[in-house]
């Protein structure tokens, strides 16, 4: 998935939380994209891109780790 189409999109991590897509940024080391996203509290976080639109086991069932709501 391309960052850039969810920019302002919000997702449910699959743990419950939700979360505002704010944009994509690169490691300044490792050249690496990380999605940045803000809580609902505006707190704001960065995690690899990958792993953001990545998949998750639980309950041994894949699901996604973050989900769009809108």
């Amino acid at each position: 998935m391309d960052t850039y189409d969810v920019i302002g999109c919000r997702f449910k991590h699959y743990k419950g939380g939700l979360y505002k897509v704010i944009g994509e940024v690169i490691h300044t080391e490792t050249e690496e994209k990380l999605v940045t996203y803000e809580d609902m509290d505006g707190t704001l976080w960065a995690r690899p891109k990958d792993m953001f639109f990545g998949k998750v086991v639980v309950d041994k069932n894949e699901i996604n780790r973050f989900t769009k709501i809108d």
